[in-house]
């Protein structure tokens, strides 16, 4: 079958291509999939456009987050054809996906009465609730996030939602309005003002107790390191990809003396199994489920970050606006009913 997909055929070029799909169910796991709308990931996205990611080789298809429309199923798959189920396929009209696949396997329904454009966020909402998983985050604790994108003002969400009053920072006036929006306490310019100075300063030299870097900016994790009070959390949400030169003893003193005695914390989406398993609390898929719940009870506002509900015909122009217009875009979906 003829049908179409978003091609990244050299760095930093993306297009709408035409491909041959296979229609056969090959194992008793699969599953095929009619895509109704995918969501882009600024960062991880466009670090693979950019050819800075290792399990990404161009030319490819990128996307990784699609609400999708079951068409057919293997033996083993425990939906319906027509159900419609949140996956992390990827950005093209029609795709497969195995249920058992360790890293591509999600399928998740989607609950009655949740929009499928909002529940197309729920990946973004899943990575940011790793760091609220991994935290030590109770009723009543401050939580500083540098970088109020998407990811990061999910994860502020989550952390007001587990009890916490939540400080972002961000250069980008425009982002720092979206967190208040969604309900974050107070924002910092920290182009305005040393952040850290400034957290000191709102919490009554408390400090934060955990700090989410959600940035991907070592720089911003760095200018954060002395809002973090005696025994509190660094959590690393982020990836860092950009080469960064600091003086790393003066960063180590912090996890190691007094009067910082620091954690500082992995938040990889895959440190919970993918699939449900025994004797294991978390998963992917049940973060997922929760999450569209959330979403359905309007308990995670994801309204003031949808900036964009695009024809993936126009694939290249959301990159560049997640790329060179932050002021503008945050939270991109492509519509596979506009083909």
């Amino acid at each position: 079958m003829k049908t179409y997909r978003v091609w990244v055929p050299e760095i930093n070029k993306a297009e709408l291509s035409e491909f041959d799909f296979d229609e056969k169910i090959n194992n008793p796991n699969e599953v095929i999939l009619k895509n109704l709308f995918s969501h882009v990931s600024a960062g991880t996205e466009l670090a693979c456009l950019a050819g800075l990611e290792s399990f990404f080789p161009i030319p490819n298809v990128p996307g990784y987050t699609a609400v999708a429309e079951i068409v057919e199923k293997g033996s083993n798959v425990p939906f319906s054809v027509g159900d419609v189920v949140y996956t992390y396929g990827p950005h093209a009209a029609y795709f497969k996906i195995d249920i058992t696949d360790r890293w591509h396997g999600v399928c998740v329904k989607v609950p009655e009465g949740l929009e499928h454009d909002v529940a197309a966020f729920t990946h973004m909402a899943g990575i940011a609730m790793t760091a609220i998983r991994v935290s030590g985050i109770e009723l009543g604790d401050k939580v500083a996030v540098t970088g109020l994108g998407a990811i990061g003002i999910l994860a502020g969400q989550l952390a007001r939602l587990q009890g916490a009053m939540v400080f972002g920072t961000d250069p980008e006036e425009f982002r720092r309005n979206l967190a208040l929006q969604c309900g974050i306490d107070a924002v910092i310019d920290p182009a305005a003002t040393h952040p850290a100075d400034e957290i000191r300063r709102i919490t009554g030299g408390e400090g934060v107790s955990t700090l989410i870097e959600a940035s991907g900016n070592s720089s911003a994790l760095e200018s954060m390191l002395d809002a973090v009070a005696l025994n509190g959390e660094i959590i690393l949400l982020g990836s860092p990809r950009n080469p960064y030169q600091t003086n790393l003893t003066e960063t180590l003193r912090h996890f190691h003396l007094l009067p910082w005695n620091h954690t500082l914390k992995g938040a990889l989406e895959f440190t919970f199994p993918t699939q449900p398993i025994p004797f294991v609390k978390h998963s992917i898929e049940r973060n997922a489920q929760i999450i569209m719940n959330l979403m359905k009870e309007e308990k995670l506002n994801i309204e003031p970050i949808y900036t964009h509900r695009l024809s993936p015909s126009l694939a290249a122009m959301a990159y560049e606006g997640l790329r060179n217009r932050k002021d503008e875009f945050v939270g991109v979906v492509f519509d596979w009913s506009q083909l």
